[in-house]
This record gives C-alpha cells, sequence and structure tokens, in this order.
C-alpha cells in the first residue's frame, strides 16, 4: 500500500507540475501577443511622428530668435544662394533655411491663423515674426497694417497653420495679391497656403493645398525655394548721414522689421527731435514717466513715438521698464535714446503685470530720489496733445486734498457720444489706471508695504480699487481722456474686446486745453459744485422709458437729471441697465461718485442720482418715482 501511495503521490505531483506549466505557457502567449500589439500600435505612431519629421524636417524645440544662420558648407551656400523650406500644415507650421529649423510652432491648439516671418535679405535673420488669428474678425486688418510697414527688399514668408480664412475678407485676399500672390484670392476654409516673396519685387514661390470637405483640411505643404541673398552692404541705405541716430536706426533695422519709415532709405522717420517741445510757460513738466511694457514692440514704439512729440515732455524722465530680457522692446527704447530697465519677471499671469507694477515703481523712486509724483503710462496708450499739461494743472490737487488718490487721464464712461467737454474734470471712487498719476508718499508708504505677494492672483488695479487699500480716496479724471487705449492683444485683451469697448472711446485733440474749476475739485468744494448743479439741472420726465431716443432732449448745453432706484451704495441693477442701454463700460460698474455718475448724452450733460444710496437724492422731487430694473439673472428675495 505505501508503495501503490507513493506512486499516487508522484502522479498527481506531475500533472499539478504539467498544469502549472501549461498555465504559465498560456499567460506567456498572452503576455507576449499583448506586446506585439503595443508594440505595433508604438511603431505606427512612431512611424507617423517619422512621417511628419520628415515631412517637416523639424526638431520638437523651437529656434532662438535673432540667430544668424550658419553657413551651409555646401555649394549651394559658397554661391550666397539660401535653401528655405515652409511647411504650411494643420498641426504645425515651421520655416528652415539650409536644412536648419529658424521657426517651429507646432500644438494644434494655439497659434491658428496665417503666420508670417520676414527675414533679411542679406543674411537671413528673422527680423519680425507674427501670427494673425483671421479666424477671428479684424486680425486681417491687422495683418494687412503690418504688411503695408514691410520695406522694400525683405524676404516674405507666409504659411497657414489649421484655419486662416474664416474671417479673411476679399479686399484682405486681393490685398495680398499685390505682394505677388495668385492664389490668395482662391483661399477657402482650412485650406493650406503657404508663400515666398520679396517685398516690393513679388512671388519666389507658392503652393496651395485645397480641403475637400468642410470637415477635413487640405494635405501638409511643402514649399522649398532658393533664394539668392545681397551682400551686406546692398542691405544698407547708403544715403542715412553719418551720425548717432543714422547708427542707433541701422543696428534697429539689421534686426527687426514692420517699423515703416524707420527703416526707409528715401524719406526715415526723425529718431529725435532737437528742442523737446514745451508747455505754455516755456518749461518741460519735472516728473518722472514710467512706460510699463512687456514684449509688445509695436505697440510701445507708437506710444512712444506720440510721447516724445507731445508739447511739456522731459525726455530724460523717461524710463522704459520691460517685464522679461526681450530684445525688441528694449532696441526699441534705444533706438529713440531713451532709458530702459530689463527685469526678471515674478509671479505668473495677473501676479507677473502686478509686481512688474512695483519693481517698476520702485526703481522709479531710486532713479529719481527728489521727485514727488510718477505717471504711469502702459506700452499701448497714445497720449493727446494736452498730457502733460493736463498733469500739470491737476498735480496741485494731490498735495491740496488728501481725499485724493490719483489723477487719471482715462475715463472710463467717456465714449464719443458720452462727453464733449475737454476742460471738465470730474472726481470719482474708483481708480481708473491707464495713464494716471500718483504721490510718491502714497506709494512707499502706503502702497508698498501692503503689495500683493507674487503668488497671489490680483490684477493691480484691481487690487487698488479695493476699499481696504482705497480708502474712501478719490481720483480726479477728465470728461474727455487723455489717453486713447489700441492696444488689442495682450493678457486681458483681444481684438473683440478692444472693438466693443475701447476703439470707441474719445481722445481730447486739442493742442492746448486751459482746465476750468480746478480748485473746485477738493473734497469739500466739489460737494458745493454737485449739489448746485444738481439744484439747478431740469429733472428728466420719468414716465418715459429712459431708453427710447427722445427722453433725453434734442437740445444743447442743457444740464439734466434722472433719478435710479439704489436701496444700497453697491446695488448697481439700474445703471448696469442704463449702462447697456446708453452703450458705456458694463462689465463692472466705474466713474461714480457718491452713487452719481456724470456724462453727457446728445450733447447735454446728464446726471444720474441714485435713490436712496446717494447723498443727493434729497433734491429728487417727491412726484418722481426713480427707475427700477432689476437684474434677472438674480434670484428673487425669499
Amino acid at each position: 500500500m505505501t508503495i501503490i501511495s507513493s506512486l499516487m503521490h508522484r502522479k498527481c505531483l506531475s500533472k499539478l507540475c504539467k498544469s502549472a506549466l501549461l498555465l504559465m505557457l498560456i499567460l506567456s502567449v498572452m503576455i507576449n501577443i499583448s506586446f506585439i500589439i503595443d508594440t505595433n500600435r508604438k511603431l505606427q505612431l512612431k512611424q507617423q511622428t517619422i512621417d511628419l519629421h520628415k515631412v517637416n524636417g523639424l526638431s520638437s524645440r523651437q529656434p532662438k530668435h535673432q540667430e544668424i544662420i550658419e553657413k551651409s558648407q555646401n555649394s549651394e551656400s559658397r554661391q550666397n544662394i539660401a535653401k528655405i523650406d515652409i511647411v504650411s500644415s494643420k498641426q504645425l507650421v515651421s520655416v528652415k533655411v539650409n536644412g536648419k529649423s529658424i521657426y517651429l510652432t507646432e500644438n494644434f491648439d494655439e497659434d491658428r491663423g496665417i503666420h508670417i516671418l520676414v527675414l533679411n535679405q542679406a543674411n537671413l535673420n528673422i527680423l519680425a515674426r507674427r501670427v494673425y488669428d483671421t479666424y477671428q474678425g479684424q486680425e486681417d486688418e491687422a495683418m494687412i497694417n503690418f504688411l503695408n510697414l514691410l520695406n522694400p527688399g525683405r524676404i516674405l514668408i507666409m504659411a497657414i497653420k489649421d484655419e486662416g480664412t474664416f474671417s479673411l475678407k476679399d479686399e484682405s485676399k486681393a490685398f495680398l495679391a499685390k505682394f505677388g500672390s495668385e492664389k490668395s484670392k482662391l483661399l477657402h476654409w482650412r485650406d493650406m497656403w503657404a508663400f515666398v516673396g520679396i517685398v516690393g519685387k513679388g512671388k519666389l514661390s507658392e503652393k496651395l493645398s485645397v480641403s475637400p470637405d468642410v470637415s477635413s483640411w487640405g494635405e501638409p505643404i511643402v514649399l522649398s525655394v532658393n533664394i539668392t541673398l545681397v551682400p551686406v552692404a546692398e542691405s544698407h541705405c547708403k544715403n542715412w548721414p553719418d551720425d548717432a541716430a543714422s547708427r542707433r536706426r541701422q543696428i534697429f533695422c539689421d534686426n527687426h522689421e514692420g517699423y515703416g519709415n524707420v527703416c526707409s532709405c528715401d524719406n526715415p522717420q526723425l529718431l529725435h527731435y532737437p528742442k523737446s517741445p514745451t508747455l505754455e510757460n516755456g518749461k518741460s513738466l519735472d516728473i518722472p514717466v514710467a512706460i510699463i511694457a512687456s514684449n509688445r514692440a509695436e505697440y510701445l514704439f507708437k506710444t512712444l513715438t506720440i510721447l516724445l512729440k507731445t508739447p511739456g515732455v522731459a525726455v530724460d524722465k523717461i524710463t522704459v521698464f520691460i517685464d522679461g530680457f526681450y530684445d525688441e522692446p528694449y532696441d526699441v527704447a534705444r533706438l529713440l535714446n531713451l532709458r530702459a530697465i530689463q527685469h526678471t519677471p515674478s509671479g505668473t499671469k495677473n501676479a507677473r503685470i502686478t509686481q512688474h507694477y512695483k519693481a517698476s515703481l520702485t526703481a522709479t523712486f531710486e532713479l529719481f530720489p527728489d521727485a514727488e509724483y510718477v505717471i504711469i503710462l502702459e506700452e499701448d496708450l497714445q497720449v493727446s496733445p494736452d498730457f502733460f499739461s493736463y498733469f500739470d494743472q491737476t498735480k496741485s490737487l494731490l498735495d491740496k486734498d488728501e481725499t485724493l488718490y490719483c489723477v487719471s487721464a482715462w475715463n472710463d464712461q467717456g465714449y464719443e457720444h458720452s462727453c464733449k467737454d475737454p476742460s471738465l474734470l470730474y472726481r470719482i471712487e474708483t481708480m481708473p489706471g491707464l495713464g494716471w498719476m500718483m504721490k510718491k508718499s502714497l506709494f512707499l508708504n502706503d502702497l508698498y508695504p501692503q503689495w500683493p505677494a507674487a503668488d497671489k492672483q490680483w490684477d493691480w488695479d484691481m487690487w487698488m480699487r479695493h476699499a481696504q487699500i482705497r480708502k474712501s480716496r478719490e481720483c480726479i479724471i477728465p470728461d474727455i481722456s487723455r489717453t486713447y487705449h489700441f492696444g488689442s492683444k495682450g493678457l486681458n485683451i483681444n481684438p473683440y474686446f478692444q472693438k466693443l469697448y475701447f476703439e470707441s472711446h474719445k481722445l481730447q485733440s486739442k493742442p492746448s486745453v486751459k482746465l476750468k474749476d480746478v480748485d473746485k475739485l477738493t473734497s469739500e468744494n466739489y460737494e458745493l459744485l454737485i449739489k448746485d448743479l444738481i439744484k439747478s439741472a431740469k429733472v428728466l420726465d420719468h414716465s418715459k422709458d429712459p431708453c427710447v431716443d427722445d427722453f433725453i432732449p434734442s437740445t444743447q448745453n442743457e444740464t439734466y437729471v434722472m433719478y435710479i432706484e439704489m436701496t444700497s451704495a453697491t446695488d448697481f441693477d439700474t445703471w448696469k441697465y442704463l449702462a447697456k442701454c446708453y452703450k458705456l463700460w458694463d462689465l463692472d460698474v466705474r466713474g461714480f461718485h457718491k452713487s452719481m455718475w456724470r456724462q453727457f448724452m446728445k450733447d447735454n450733460h446728464l446726471i444720474i442720482v441714485g435713490v436712496p444710496a446717494s447723498p443727493y437724492a434729497i433734491f429728487k422731487p417727491e412726484d418722481v418715482k426713480p427707475y427700477l430694473f432689476e437684474d434677472p439673472k438674480k434670484k428673487p428675495k425669499e
């Protein structure tokens, strides 16, 4: 029995081992099959990538801007002939010169539209790079404006990524034809397109790939062309004078393009002014001006060239503060012989801008320790002819009245249809920014110690408007703004927003304006002025719809008053309704003084008073019922 039992035990062990081996074999087969399938999938993906890069000939890294293209060792290079390869596709736009990548944008969900590169015709440096999202409105107009500023002889490259035709108007397509394009007029939805030409001479090569249907994209394009480079001497203007300004000009034009007559050989733009224009007293305004800049050099150039021609400018008081080590805005400032300071960014997004303001203001008062004020101007603001005169006439108010926070050149409600008097000033509780002046003591003693840290996502202006920071202080503003916001691209701005809220703002255009009643802008005097104004104003007919055209009479130079319901100082429902109706700033509530707004409508001064929130509600006649328009989005109170 023992022998039989032993044999049976061995037989069971043998079966068990065989079963285990079979199970391991099955698992091994399954793992190998899975590995083969996965490997095959990865190889297919890799092959797709390889195929794409065979088309593109690109690495995944963006080449450094303004890097001089190294000469190839082939015969073409020795003959000063360069080969340029351009790719236009759904996924990317790329440009190679002599096999070397100089431009690549390959994230599918970024940089949609028409990409433009401008190269130096002598050394192939990138002089300008722009992306115009011509899927959106107004972008083609910005593109045309840029192309109009290019100088003859430059190498022009254009290519579409993803989609670039949805808002590309027929006249814009026709304009591209003026540069030599034979296919721009044929461009349609999701077509791919690449173009190379010489500005002023026409097309060198061009390709178009038509999308087969509305749900598909055109096939990727590879456009290759050989270009004969010109000698460096021929790329320079021979008739510029040999002086410091021309040397700065030459350095700038060897590295940048898109600035119109700055680089014109025949009619170069003036870069310096032998005698700065002065105020009426023959002097300049002795207040430092801090220009807050980033990497929008074309905006900065426009702002600075207008500022330098404005009466009262003190050139030595201007400092351009650049948030980051960007070459082009720095070169713009140096071109105009202005002081420029770059610094390392701190924080991200809005926090970064807030830290940039802090660093710039701190540096300003270090540069000018005796200054009692500072004027802050962003890089995308055009100033009025009386910009410095405006601040010269109002700066004393900051000394006389401790209840004042700032003097601003901007009126949020100052649209073409809602302002009229260039000599009129207001007091308001909100802080407008967009070209403003404050005292050094306010910044150093009050704001600086509380300034938000870099890890706090505060907008600097929203922070300054916060009740705990503002402390009931007010700002002086003009009826007609002394600055105009023209920038349409930035962290908090796009072409649509610019057109909707800024494009129709009015800019004061007279060369010299004597401001009236400046002495009445102090706190106590302003209260007397407003009370007299409301008491003498004509009360509008409150039985009418305030949004109909004849609500405000077709008179001129009259003062009218209307009353709206405001149960508290923060009850803005009716005001928001009227702001939309009157096409005023309606994103948030701005421009009020003690629950009262002032503006012009149909050439008449209109005062809107909140009842009972405003102390001026006491002037409401008993038979007048305030307008009430509730926000339909608000839940009814239970």
